[in-house]
């Protein structure tokens, strides 16, 4: 038998206080992390040079999505950091940036950061912290290795 936690009076369930990573506490294939950042650089990646295999960047009656790679970081690191669409106008170089529920995704055997539609990219106060540029985890290549039980 099922039991479900029930809520008087139609509270909402208490939210729980985000814990704020590092950069350099990221780790391959992990989801949920809430990290402040700043932005170093932004470039905006061409819908030519997107080729996703075969499928149209495009999709019937809509805009192509619009992507950038920014590298962004705090005191421990920086890392390749992957905005699409509205997130783009809020990474500006130099600017501060909340990044809620952000997710690490793996492209040719680096690390990236991303957040999707479940996430929130916010722009804070500037941060009083110096980017430790000389740790970029993005430049780290990793293997998939199959451990035989």
């Amino acid at each position: 038998m099922a039991t479900v936690a029930a809520t008087k009076g139609g509270e909402k369930p208490a939210l729980r206080k985000p814990v704020f990573v590092k950069v350099d506490q990221l780790k391959p294939g992990t989801v949920g992390h809430t990290l402040t950042v700043k932005v170093v650089s932004a470039s905006p990646v061409p819908a030519r040079a997107r080729g996703g295999g075969g499928v149209p960047a495009v999709a019937a009656g809509s805009r192509p999505a619009r992507i950038a790679e920014c590298l962004v970081g705090d005191e421990t690191g920086v890392i390749v950091f992957t905005a699409r669409n509205e997130q783009v106008d809020l990474l500006k170089p130099g600017s501060t940036v909340i990044l809620r529920n952000a997710r690490i995704d793996m492209f040719k055997g680096s690390m990236r950061l991303a957040v999707d539609k479940w996430g929130r990219v916010e722009v804070t106060e500037p941060a009083n912290f110096a980017v430790k540029e000389d740790n970029n985890l993005s430049l780290v290549e990793y293997e998939l290795v199959n451990v035989a039980e």
